[in-house]
């Protein structure tokens, strides 16, 4: 069955700022707000002209809740224009795409703002369930007396033990492994060496460096915040990146035997990204210039403990289906959750016994080219807000296929909780 096209018209992300230990300067509605201005200042159309919003959030704050809606009103789009968010982990913001996807091609709607956000940076520090109890008693307490002696119970260790929000945010709850853990399984089941991990990291900071001298990274737009300070760039980048100095970092998850670092991993980071879709109606009526169109899409499950390989799960089945080779696909984007996660992913397309036994293929895939992949840097670079990374990707394929002249993309992303999604595009330049 043939689905009618779907097309990016256009599409703005902010610069990702790294997290540094305590909420940075902007909520994520005030990230994703201001990308959004930007974008919608420059089309043919009214923010009330869009059929609906859709923002993918993992870590909305708690006066965020329904944060697209928030937004959305926010944007100007008016009480009319339905808004909605979704949550798949760090996918978030490529299922809202696949969400405007779906309702494009069964014709409920023709123009969507569709994208991601996530300010990881303000994730909240809880209270220990010890003392959300002692709260709960304390409230009940009617007496002086009764309440001395609540204090009376209290313990230090309760007020100065918080539990770290975002750190039970990366923990599997099913399987008890942060994200990084992991990660340290695809290293260990494939062979990937400390050193090959922070080879790639390396050179994930070299690319967007050289990508941002070389002005391609058109897609980001300026912050600025209450007192008037501009972020115009991405601030994770690092120029002298080494492999001496990723070299002196300690494992972090597994700090006796890991060889995953966090400089061979993605940054906690803070940015929105966005992009608008549309039918071909759509395009007529408003007489649109897209950037490219939406081919395919799959989401797939795994092993949560080899959640990194959810890529090469959503990837294959689009590429079987189209009558793709790997090598048949321009280039790439792969979400650089880590350099491991990446890596493994490689190898497993390049495993006869991997493509036998989990994809059902009769030998191994093939191999992605590195020169393909990731041409401008990626996540661990750049930066991986997890709410925003999936619609980033897509967006900045769209972006580097044009200026490669290349025709067909494909954007992959692993999801914690053992998911995969993928996105094929083609450029219409």
């Amino acid at each position: 069955m043939e689905f009618p096209a779907v097309y990016v018209v256009d599409g703005a992300r902010t610069p990702f700022l790294k997290g540094r230990n305590a909420p940075g300067p902007f909520s994520a509605s005030d990230l994703a707000v201001q990308a959004g201005r930007a974008l919608l200042i420059r089309q043919a159309f009214a923010p009330d002209d869009l059929d609906e919003v859709i923002l993918g959030c993992a870590s909305p704050s708690p006066d965020e809740v329904n944060i697209g809606r928030v937004v959305a009103l926010r944007l100007g789009c008016g009480h009319k224009v339905p808004a909605w968010t979704v949550m798949r982990n760090c996918a978030s913001g490529m299922q809202a795409l696949d969400s405007a996807i779906a309702n494009i091609q069964n014709g409920r709607s023709q123009l969507v703002l569709a994208g991601g956000v996530d300010a990881l940076s303000h994730a909240p520090l809880l209270y220990s369930e010890a003392m959300v109890r002692w709260f709960a008693q304390m409230m009940q307490a009617k007496t002086i007396g009764q309440k001395i002696g609540s204090f009376v119970r209290l313990r230090p260790s309760q007020l100065l033990s918080p539990v770290i929000g975002l750190l039970k945010g990366l923990t599997d709850p099913v399987i008890g492994l942060l994200m990084g853990q992991t990660a340290e399984n695809l290293a260990w089941r494939f062979g990937i060496s400390r050193e090959q991990m922070d080879q790639y990291s390396v050179r994930s900071h070299q690319r967007a460096v050289a990508a941002r001298t070389a002005g391609h990274l058109g897609e980001i737009v300026p912050l600025v915040d209450a007192r008037g300070k501009v972020y115009g760039e991405d601030d994770g980048v690092r120029a002298d990146s080494s492999l001496a100095g990723l070299a002196k970092l300690k494992p972090f998850f597994d700090r006796k035997y890991g060889r995953v670092t966090p400089g061979n991993s993605s940054q906690i980071t803070d940015g929105a990204a966005w992009l608008i879709l549309a039918s071909q109606a759509a395009v007529d009526k408003w007489d649109l210039q897209p950037l490219g169109r939406i081919i395919d899409s799959q989401w797939a499950g795994l092993d949560p403990a080899q959640m990194g390989l959810g890529p090469v799960h959503a990837a294959t089945p689009i590429l079987q289906r189209q009558g793709l080779a790997l090598a048949d696909v321009d280039l790439w984007e792969i979400n650089e959750a880590f350099a491991a996660q990446v890596l493994g992913c490689l190898a497993a397309w390049e495993s006869d016994e991997y493509c036998r036994e989990q994809l059902d293929l009769p030998a191994a895939l093939g191999t992605v080219s590195q020169e393909r992949l990731n041409v401008d840097g990626s996540a661990i670079a750049v930066g991986h807000p997890v709410g925003a990374s999936g619609a980033r990707i897509v967006l900045h394929l769209l972006h580097a296929l044009r200026t490669a002249e290349a025709r067909r993309g494909m954007a992959a992303i692993c999801i914690g909780g053992g998911q995969g999604g993928a996105m094929l595009v083609e450029s219409m330049a």
